[in-house]
């Protein structure tokens, strides 16, 4: 077995094993990375999805991973506010609209919304397709079959959930919630008939076999759009300390997760701001997607900078996988 052939064997359909994946983890990182890219290519072409955020409530999450600025039981003096109001949101969706974003995520801290702040997202989602043309995607927590049914008939397309990391690791980020609740809320998601956008966080104290694996459960569960973030340790945080990947690490994860998710859009999400050439390489390693703009809590990077580099390397903004 070699990088050339095995990479040969996924374009011609085959899903690589967990094996195959931990042998190709450890394999010369030019040819992956080389190879991931023409993988890559063969299934999407110079697609690029590329999508926003925003914060839609921020703060005072009852829950406790240990990366989160915005759990009550760390202490970053994040920014903390309720449900913005639909008039805010909307506005922030017709800016993205105008500069060409294809999706524009809505994102709101704590375990979930209530009954009460899922009719207001759902005013406001009606109120943002009736006045743009952009996607609209949404990351409430671990709602219900019957809310994600609300909120599709009101103009959802996407549901945002990130397994954050394997099961076996998972443990070591959140307590107050389980893996499980996460795959639950996903195939709910899903019944009720949206997308699911759904990835993790790189530096969470994980190994290979735990990325491997995180990624092997999303090919289980048929999700095409996959965040990968670089964990920004925040002071204040349980995982402050942690030790920040390098850029090649992360091109390695994002190149191996095309072996494994072939067809998907592998996207770039937070703590891409940290990465000297603002990801260019990953978008030369098998990544085709990205959140641009600013994160929930940190500053990201302009649609506008964005747009000239995919540009630059030959990509067109489009729709990726579903």
């Amino acid at each position: 077995m070699n990088v050339e052939s095995l990479g040969n064997e996924v374009i011609e359909g085959k899903e690589i094993t967990r094996e195959e994946a931990l042998w190709l983890y450890g394999q010369p990182f030019g040819e992956v990375c080389g190879k991931a890219n023409e993988i890559r290519a063969h299934f999407c072409s110079n697609g690029f999805d590329l999508c926003t955020i925003i914060n839609g409530k921020s703060g005072r999450c009852s829950e406790n991973c240990r990366f989160c600025a915005q759990s009550v039981h760390n202490h970053t003096g994040a920014e903390e506010y309720p449900l913005l109001p639909a008039e805010e949101i909307l506005e922030q969706a017709r800016k993205n609209a105008e500069q060409g974003v294809l999706r524009y995520s809505i994102v709101t801290s704590g375990r979930r919304l209530s009954e009460e702040e899922v009719a207001r997202m759902c005013d406001a989602v009606r109120q943002i397709r009736g006045e743009t043309n952009i996607s609209v995607c949404i990351s409430f927590g671990l709602l219900k079959e019957e809310q994600y049914r609300r909120l599709k008939e009101a103009g959802v397309t996407r549901v945002h959930n990130n397994l954050e990391t394997s099961r076996r690791n998972f443990p070591n980020v959140c307590t107050t919630h389980t893996f499980d609740d996460k795959l639950e809320a996903i195939r709910a998601a899903k019944a009720a008939g949206l997308s699911v956008c759904s990835g993790g966080i790189m530096g969470l104290g994980e190994t290979p076999e735990d990325r491997i694996d995180m990624a092997l459960t999303l090919r289980e569960l048929g999700i095409q759009s996959v965040p990968v973030n670089l964990l920004n340790p925040i002071p204040g945080t349980p995982f402050e300390k942690n030790r920040r990947l390098m850029p090649e690490d992360l091109c390695r994860i994002v190149a191996v997760y095309r072996f494994i998710l072939p067809k998907a859009s592998i996207r770039l999400a937070g703590g891409r701001g940290l990465l000297r050439d603002k990801g260019r390489s990953c978008f030369l390693s098998g990544a085709n997607a990205a959140i641009s703009g600013d994160m929930l809590t940190t500053a990201g990077i302009t649609v506008e900078t964005d747009r000239k580099l995919l540009e630059e390397l030959g990509y067109e903004v489009r729709y990726g996988s579903e």
